[in-house]
This record gives C-alpha cells, sequence and structure tokens, in this order.
C-alpha cells in the first residue's frame, strides 16, 4: 500500500490524489459581479449541499497553487456577498470547463463560453439561462482555511431563490434525475455523467481559448452545432492560417466531394463528428474551407 504524509510531497501532488480519489463532485458554477459590475463566470468542484433550514450550499474557492494569487470569484464575493450557483448538466458541460479559462479581470465569460446571462431577482449576479437549476445566493460567511497557494476559501452561501427549468420535471413537479442529466467532476480531464458514465473533457488551454464570442458567425448560428460544440472549438489558441485550410482541402478527397455541394449542413454534420472524435483542429478546417 502507497502511504502519504501530505506534508512531504508538492502541494500540487496533494492536490492530484485527493481529487482523483474525492469524487465524483457535483459543479458549483459560480456567477459572480464586482462593485463596478463586471461579471465573472467559473466553475468550481469543491462542493455540496449542508442544510435545509436554511438552505445552505457551500464551495470552495482556492488559491492558486502556481503562485498563490486569488481568484476573481473570490474577490467578487468579498466585495458583494452575493453569488448565483448554477447546475452543470451535460449540455452545457464543455461551456462551463472553458469558462474555467484565466481571462484578464474585467473579461465576461458568458460571452467566452457562448452561454445566455439571465437577470436574478433577488441578487446582482446573472444566473445562466442554460443552466437546468439556478440558485440565488447571499454569502453568509467566507472562511479562509490557509494562506499559501492551493488553501480554500469556503464560500458558505444561503439560497434565497431557485428557479428550475420545466424541462427536467416531472409529471408531479419533481426533479428527474434522467432528464436532468447532471455531470460531476473526476481527476484529471475525466468527468462523470449520471446516468451513462465516464467522459473526458479536454483542459481549457492555459494559453487561453479563443472563446466562442470570436468564432465566425456563419458558425456560431449552426443549426446543427451545439453549445458544447461551440465550446470546443472555442478551446483553440487561434483559427487555422488560410493556407493550413487550403493544403487541408487539397489533401483530402471526400472533403472536396463534401465541399461541391451546396448543403452546408452536411458540412457541419461532418464537423461535429470530428468534434466528437476529438478532431477539432481539422474540424475548424473543415468548417473554415470554402
Amino acid at each position: 500500500m502507497l502511504t502519504i504524509d501530505p506534508k512531504e510531497i508538492s502541494t500540487a501532488k496533494l492536490h492530484s490524489y485527493l481529487l482523483n480519489a474525492i469524487a465524483p463532485r457535483p459543479i458549483a458554477f459560480a456567477s459572480t459581479i464586482d462593485n463596478k459590475g463586471k461579471v465573472n463566470l467559473s466553475p468550481f468542484s469543491f462542493f455540496n449541499v449542508y442544510s435545509s433550514n436554511p438552505p445552505i450550499m457551500i464551495f470552495s474557492v482556492n488559491r492558486r497553487v502556481r503562485d498563490n494569487t486569488t481568484k476573481h470569484t473570490l474577490e467578487n464575493i468579498l466585495q458583494t456577498n452575493q453569488v448565483v450557483i448554477n447546475i452543470v448538466d451535460h449540455t452545457i458541460v464543455h461551456q462551463a470547463s472553458l469558462s474555467s479559462t484565466e481571462y484578464p479581470k474585467g473579461v465576461n465569460e458568458f460571452i467566452k463560453s457562448g452561454l445566455t446571462m439571465r437577470k436574478s431577482e433577488v441578487v446582482k449576479p446573472y444566473r445562466v439561462a442554460e443552466s437546468p437549476v439556478q440558485f440565488e445566493c447571499k454569502v453568509n460567511e467566507v472562511i479562509a482555511l490557509g494562506d499559501q497557494g492551493g488553501a480554500g476559501n469556503l464560500i458558505i452561501a444561503e439560497v434565497l431563490k431557485i428557479h428550475i427549468r420545466p424541462e427536467v420535471l416531472d409529471e408531479n413537479n419533481a426533479i428527474d434525475p434522467l432528464k436532468i442529466d447532471l455531470v460531476a467532476r473526476m481527476g484529471g480531464d475525466w468527468y462523470t455523467r449520471a446516468r451513462e458514465g465516464m467522459f473526458e473533457v479536454p483542459k481549457p488551454l492555459r494559453s487561453k481559448g479563443i472563446g466562442v464570442d470570436q468564432i465566425p458567425e456563419f458558425i456560431r448560428n449552426s443549426n446543427t452545432l451545439t453549445g458544447n460544440d461551440l465550446g470546443r472549438l472555442a478551446n483553440v489558441e487561434r483559427l487555422p492560417l488560410k493556407q493550413e485550410v487550403e493544403d487541408y482541402i487539397s489533401e483530402n478527397m471526400k472533403v472536396r466531394e463534401l465541399l461541391s455541394g451546396d448543403d452546408r449542413s452536411q458540412v457541419h454534420q461532418r464537423a461535429k463528428e470530428l468534434i466528437e472524435q476529438n478532431k477539432v483542429v481539422e474540424a475548424w478546417k473543415l468548417l473554415l474551407a470554402k
């Protein structure tokens, strides 16, 4: 048996052991706002519900291991004492992952991830319209667990209002566990889908994905590509160059045959298949081909 003293290994290594052993973990997709009105959206998997009366949820925003800095979510909460916790289902998991990209302060992750801002009723942070359940919360307390990289900050949030999309309800207005199709975090790139099993979501590039807002409109408005598809397309550092696209066309007879038709939906359907095969760069080349 491998026996470990947490004080004798690096924080990064310990973090990996903890995340791989304690799983699956539900995801708090936290929407916050600072005192100047700048919004932030980011997922956290150190999260659960801890009380029904009063309704209390707790999630932890850790200090960054690499440089011991704090995250915008924590900074915003300390300013406003408000948060919206949005639940993540399978239909938005790639967009939620994309929102974890460390964009500069003031960049709107709703726009970058292609998700819709919906005004809350009792708090200032916006809700994620696509989320199956959204909890408007006031923050009762923030408990710092340490001052070094990797230390958590417990956000104790009291639920003030709950919004549930009707599509996930059964005939008795109860949440149907199959309809809500929840996902949870495992270790590394792995997630689990409650009704099916494990799957991978590539971590956002540290160099920052371009974001859904930078996807050309004719692709962004596709009737074939889903929000998750767009989220995966948006998690690239740059678009293929014109010469790269031309080379891709010239080297692939099947691609030339596909492009010879007038039905762009077939092109988008093939791109969707490539995305599902984790061939995102190839999907981009096909979508950008004329």
